[in-house]
């Protein structure tokens, strides 16, 4: 009999315990971290002062149905304040948009999708959905201190548990160069001054090694944003510390492993095979996707000017017509052998990873799809973009094909391990399959100091 009674108290403590877990959440437009509430924004009105007329509108004309439901279905999973939200690492099962805290970095990472997509402050079909996160991130910004690496006091998310602590910075910091260019006046200033403060923060939490501080569980994808994001900063004439953004790409380039090697296993997690390297490093948790897109996203201008200095000097009869790209070739026509060393072992490795992302077992990370292998998949679009049409083409068409099958019938992309939320795989997949919208901005190089 007390043998009985003790198992029927425990199955009532695990019936329990599964209830709690499985809890509807609360619904937390309103329950967000103090001072980081952000006001609810009916309607944004900004003026012509601040936002010009004449904005650009890539239209969303030639765009497939199937990523238009994804559009549509970002839109509407916004909250009144702005926000959206990827949800709590802890509470990883829950895929309802609006039962889950505001966070400023997948807040950033839905309206760069929906800017990517066409909208602008003044035009397109979700527009305003941009002004409300725009005003949202700013009021968040400009309130939280200035010392230290984060932007908010929002902790335990999926983004910053599987990439990292700061990452909110670096999501930030990409959208607010995005949106600037559509901005003049006084809302303008306000963009450039939180965008100096992410960009402070993002430098202030770089590693001797190159790394950004406070890595979750594949922080190389954390310190690979941090990268990019400095990388088009700096080109954009904006204040960057060029050395340390040299030690952020260094430390990209050798994530991935070396330009030339053997074979290896690609992954220490789900389904295993054998590519030539570059493979798996120790920051990318034993996924070689991980570490092959960072890679080569981290490696894409450098090997782009590369491309670029040989074709050149072949078209003013420097080289002979069959010229390869390589360290004795750069360096004929080149004035600094360093540069011409760095420009050649960039295009070495960019290569060595495009060869490894035709491999599906690569491109299957994980085993199954997470937020991480929708944000590879992003970062290895935007290289393409920058690499040239050819491989783009290629690349996007495999991307078209891949995605669209596995859509959810409510037009959004969910994770299925690690980061699961539904905002921000659909933000990660919309954001690659619109890439080419934003080839100015990705293949944009800074004048020369």
């Amino acid at each position: 009999m007390k043998t009985r009674n003790l198992m029927i108290v425990a199955m009532l403590i695990c019936v329990c315990l599964i209830a709690y877990w499985y809890r509807p959440a609360k619904n937390t437009e309103n329950h967000l971290p103090k001072n980081q509430e952000g006001k609810v924004f009916k309607k944004v009105n900004l003026t012509t002062a601040e936002v010009p007329d004449k904005t650009e509108l890539a239209t969303y004309a030639g765009t497939s149905p199937f990523i238009l439901k994804g559009i549509d279905w970002l839109a509407a999973s916004q909250f009144e304040n702005g926000g959206w939200g990827a949800g709590s690492n802890n509470r990883q099962h829950i895929r309802d948009p609006k039962a889950v805290k505001v966070d400023p970095g997948t807040t950033a990472f839905a309206a760069m999708a929906l800017l990517r997509a066409g909208n602008t402050l003044k035009k397109g079909p979700h527009s305003e959905n941009l002004k409300k996160a725009l005003m949202y991130l700013l009021q968040l910004i400009e309130e939280y201190p200035a010392e230290g690496p984060k932007i908010t006091n929002i902790t335990g998310t999926q983004p910053q548990v599987k990439l990292g602590q700061n990452i909110d910075a670096s999501l930030c910091a990409q959208f607010l160069m995005r949106i600037k260019s559509h901005t003049r006046g006084k809302l303008a200033k306000r963009i450039d001054k939180s965008l100096g403060k992410c960009l402070k923060k993002i430098q202030g939490s770089l590693a001797k090694d190159g790394s950004i501080r406070g890595g979750g569980w594949a922080p190389v994808l954390q310190s690979a944003m941090a990268n990019n994001t400095l990388e088009m900063a700096y080109d954009a004439g904006l204040k960057v510390d060029k050395k340390a953004l040299e030690r952020s790409r260094d430390y990209q380039k050798k994530m991935g492993g070396k330009s030339k090697g053997g074979s290896r296993p690609v992954s220490t997690f789900g389904r295993r095979g054998m590519v030539s390297s570059p493979t798996y490093s120790k920051g990318d948790a034993g996924v070689a996707l991980y570490s092959i897109s960072s890679q080569q996203r981290a490696t894409a201008k450098e090997a782009k000017k590369a491309e670029k200095i040989i074709k050149n000097a072949i078209r003013k009869g420097k080289l002979n017509k069959d010229a390869k790209i390589n360290a004795d070739n750069l360096n004929k026509v080149m004035d600094n052998e360093d540069d011409a060393k760095k420009l050649s072992q960039a295009y070495e490795q960019n290569e060595a990873t495009y060869r490894s992302l035709q491999s599906n077992r690569v491109l299957a990370g994980f085993g199954n799809n997470g937020g991480e292998e929708f944000l590879s998949y992003m970062m290895t679009s935007e290289s393409m973009v920058i690499n040239g049409e050819e491989k783009f083409d290629k690349w996007q068409a495999k991307m078209l094909e891949r995605l669209e099958k596995i859509q959810n019938p409510n037009g959004s992309w969910s994770g299925h391990h690690c980061i699961t939320s539904p905002v921000f795989c659909t933000a990660a997949v919309v954001l690659t399959l619109t890439v080419e919208k934003d080839k100015d901005m990705l293949v944009k190089e800074r004048k020369k100091d």
